[in-house]
């Protein structure tokens, strides 16, 4: 199994999390130095917050960590694209590698509907991968939704 593998079945077991809170399920790892600094998942339900999603807690957190705001050596795992917010805040965080599971036609702002991480107008590029351990990750988000019909 590689690194990329291991690490987004901890962000998968990460969104089962949330789906056993009524959250999406989605969850994430920050990994700095191939040492896990925060793991996190959605909670805005919970939370009460629109923008809890599992990859601005892990950001917010692993800066919190780290004491900086910059993540440049840092690899963010995620099992769903993430949106336009999450997409920014990566940006921002200077954030240096991002690894997610599935896609996301209705609202993925990394390669589906935008491409914020890789827009050579802004002053800063992620390095994408994508499509790991897709299947599961795809797999655990229609059973959410399938669940709630």
């Amino acid at each position: 199994m590689t690194s990329d593998n291991y690490f987004m079945s901890l962000a998968i077991k990460e969104a089962e999390k949330a789906f056993a809170e009524g959250e999406v399920p989605v969850g994430a790892i920050l990994v700095i130095n191939n040492e896990i600094t925060v793991s996190a998942y959605n909670s805005r339900e919970v939370a009460f917050d629109p923008t809890a999603h599992a990859e601005i807690i892990a950001l917010r957190a692993g800066a919190e960590k780290i004491k900086s705001w910059r993540l440049t050596g840092a690899t963010l795992y995620v099992t769903k694209e993430p949106c336009v917010m999450c997409a920014g805040a990566m940006v921002n965080a200077r954030l240096g590698r991002l690894v997610y599971g599935c896609s996301d036609a209705k609202g993925g702002a990394v390669q589906s509907l935008y491409q914020i991480l890789s827009d050579k107008r802004l002053n800063h590029q992620v390095e994408i991968v994508s499509g790991i351990l897709e299947e599961e990750c795809v797999a655990l988000l229609k059973r959410f939704f399938q669940a709630r019909r």
